[in-house]
C-alpha cells in the first residue's frame, strides 16, 4: 500500500493507492487563504500540519488495516511558497503563496543584478517564484530575514514534520528560481543575488527517490507495521502527470484548477523565457517538462458565479451551455486575469474585464464569456511550447466535471481532451506512485510498471467549424489585452513582458 498526501491550495487531500493501482481510500480537509491586503496571499503552515494530522485520523479510522500496510509515502503540493524557519526550525512568518503578488519590483531588480537568471534558471523572474519573496522579506522584514536559517517549500515543510529532514525535489525546486533546472542542481549565482547560499537550501533528490523514513513516533500513532520510506515526490502538476501516467516526451495535460496548465513532458531541458513559458525538471529523472500557467481557470468560474448569484459553477456553466451558436457569436469578450497573469503576458497587474456588454445581454453570455475566456487564456498558453503543438492532451482537476465545456475548450485549442477515469485525483496519485517507487527503485522497468494510463472515461474531439468560427473571437481577446494592457495598474513600466 502506498499513501499519497497532496498539499494544495484550498485542500490537503490523502490517497491510499495498492499495487493492483487500485485508489483504496481518499480523505481531504479544506484549508484557507489569507488575503489581508492587495496582492498577498499567505497561509499558516501550522493549518497544512493540522490537516495532514486530521486526514491521517480519517485514514486511521475508516481503513486501519490499508493504513497500516504502506510501505511508501510520496508528497505532492502547491509550487513557489516560502516556508522561512530559524535555526531551531520554527517557523517564522505566514507561508507566501504561489499567487502572492506583491514582489514585482524586487523581480526587476534580480533581473537588473543577473540579466543572465533566464538563461540560468530557464524561467523569467515572477512574483510566484520564490526567489523575489525572499528579496521582499529581506528588504520590508529584514528582522525575520536575518533569523532565517532555511527556505523551504510547503510540501517539503511537510516532509520536515513528517522526517525531521530538510529535503527538496527537482520538479518543485525548479519553481524557487534557485535552480539552474538543465543541471538539475542549486544555483549559486542566483542565491548569492537573494543574500541566500546553499546552507539555507534543502538537499536535493529525484521525485521518485527516497527522502528519508517516517518519524517513527508518527510511525506509531498511525498504527503502520514499520515506517515507510517517503519519496522525493514533486510540484502539483509533476504529481499530476505521474498520476496520469504522462512521463514520456510529447506526452501532456491540460489541469483545469484554481489555476489553468498546460504540461508537456520532453526529453530535454528546451526553455522559452521569453514568453513567460516554464521549463521546470520533471519528477522523473532525467526528464524535463514544459509548461504555461494561467492564474485564473476554475477560479474565474468560481468567482463569476459568486457575481451572477448562482449556485454553483455547474450552474453556470449550465446556463452558458443554453446559448445558441449565433447568439455566443455575439457574446462579450472576457480577460480571465483576476490575479495577474504568467503565460504569456507575466503581467502581475493584468485584470480581468468584460467587455462589448450591451442591453441585450443577459446572465447566460456573461457566463459564456467566462467559460470561453478561461479556454482563450489555455490556447495563448498552449501557442507557446517550444515544440509541436501536441494533437492530444489529458485533462485534470475540478473543471472537468462538465463535458460542455470540455467539448469549448477542445474546439478552443484543437485539441483533442482525454479524461481519463480518476483524473481529479491526479497530483495525490501521482504522490503515492512517487512513494511506490521510492519503495521498490526507480529503474526505467519500475516507471514504466507504475507509471500506466488510467483508463479513458471521455474523449473530446475538435469540431472544425467550431473551431474556426471561436478564431475571430480569440483574435479579437487578445486584440484586446494588446489594447487595455496601458491601462491596467502598473502598466508598461511594471513588467515589459508580453
Amino acid at each position: 500500500m502506498y499513501l499519497g498526501l497532496d498539499l494544495g491550495t484550498s485542500e490537503l487531500k490523502a490517497l491510499l493507492l495498492n499495487e493492483s493501482h487500485r485508489v483504496v481510500a481518499t480523505a481531504g480537509v479544506p484549508l484557507t487563504v489569507q488575503t489581508s491586503q492587495p496582492l498577498w496571499s499567505e497561509q499558516d503552515p501550522n493549518a497544512w500540519w493540522q490537516a495532514t494530522l486530521q486526514v491521517m485520523a480519517q485514514l486511521k479510522a475508516q481503513h486501519p488495516e490499508a493504513l497500516a500496510q504502506v510501505k511508501g509515502i510520496g508528497l505532492s503540493g502547491q509550487m513557489h511558497g516560502a516556508v522561512l524557519l530559524n535555526a531551531a526550525g520554527d517557523v517564522l512568518r505566514p507561508a507566501m503563496l504561489w499567487n502572492d503578488g506583491r514582489s514585482h519590483a524586487q523581480c526587476a531588480q534580480l533581473t537588473q543584478s543577473l540579466p543572465d537568471v533566464a538563461n540560468i534558471t530557464g524561467n523569467l523572474a515572477m512574483p510566484g517564484f520564490t526567489a523575489p519573496k525572499l528579496l521582499w522579506v529581506a528588504q520590508h522584514e529584514p528582522d525575520i530575514f536575518a533569523q532565517c536559517t532555511t527556505v523551504l517549500l510547503p510540501k517539503d515543510w511537510l516532509r520536515y514534520k513528517l522526517t525531521g529532514l530538510f529535503v527538496s525535489d527537482m520538479s518543485d525546486a525548479a519553481g524557487t528560481l534557485w535552480l539552474d533546472v538543465g543541471k538539475r542542481d542549486w544555483s549559486d549565482q542566483v542565491l548569492a543575488i537573494c543574500h541566500l547560499s546553499r546552507a539555507h537550501m534543502p538537499q536535493l533528490v529525484e521525485g521518485s527517490a527516497a527522502s528519508g523514513v517516517l518519524l517513527q513516533a508518527l510511525a506509531d500513532s498511525w498504527d503502520m507495521a514499520t515506517a515507510p520510506v517517503v519519496a522525493g515526490g514533486a510540484g502539483d502538476n509533476a504529481a499530476s502527470a505521474v498520476g496520469m501516467g504522462l512521463v514520456q516526451p510529447s506526452q501532456g495535460f491540460v489541469s483545469l484548477g484554481t489555476s489553468g496548465v498546460v504540461f508537456v513532458s520532453a526529453a530535454s531541458y528546451v526553455p522559452n523565457p521569453t514568453q513567460a513559458l516554464h521549463a521546470f525538471c520533471h519528477a522523473i529523472p532525467n526528464t524535463w517538462h514544459q509548461m504555461s500557467v494561467m492564474l485564473s481557470a476554475a477560479s474565474a468560474l468560481t468567482w463569476a458565479k459568486d457575481v451572477l448569484n448562482l449556485p454553483d459553477e455547474a450552474a453556470l456553466l449550465a446556463l452558458a451551455a443554453t446559448l445558441s451558436e449565433q447568439q455566443r457569436e455575439t457574446a462579450p469578450l472576457f480577460l480571465p486575469y483576476l490575479s495577474g497573469e504568467r503565460s504569456p503576458h507575466n503581467n502581475a497587474h493584468a485584470s480581468g474585464v468584460w467587455f462589448g456588454m450591451t442591453r441585450a445581454h443577459t446572465n447566460a453570455h456573461l457566463a459564456y464569456a467566462v467559460a470561453e475566456g478561461v479556454g482563450f487564456g489555455l490556447a495563448d498558453g498552449l501557442r507557446t511550447l517550444q515544440q509541436p503543438t501536441p494533437t492530444e492532451l489529458s485533462v485534470v482537476g475540478g473543471g472537468t466535471r462538465s463535458a460542455w465545456w470540455l467539448q469549448l475548450l477542445a474546439n478552443i485549442m484543437q485539441t483533442t481532451l482525454t479524461l481519463h477515469s480518476g483524473a481529479q485525483t491526479g497530483a495525490a496519485l501521482g504522490a503515492a506512485r512517487l512513494g511506490w517507487l521510492a519503495h521498490i527503485g526507480d529503474t526505467p522497468a519500475n516507471i514504466a510498471m507504475v507509471c500506466t494510463t488510467p483508463p479513458v472515461a471521455q474523449t473530446f474531439s475538435p469540431n472544425r467549424a467550431a473551431h474556426d468560427h471561436l478564431q475571430t473571437r480569440f483574435a479579437r481577446f487578445q486584440t484586446l489585452y494588446a489594447a487595455l494592457k496601458p491601462l491596467m495598474v502598473g502598466g508598461e513600466a511594471a513588467h515589459g513582458q508580453g
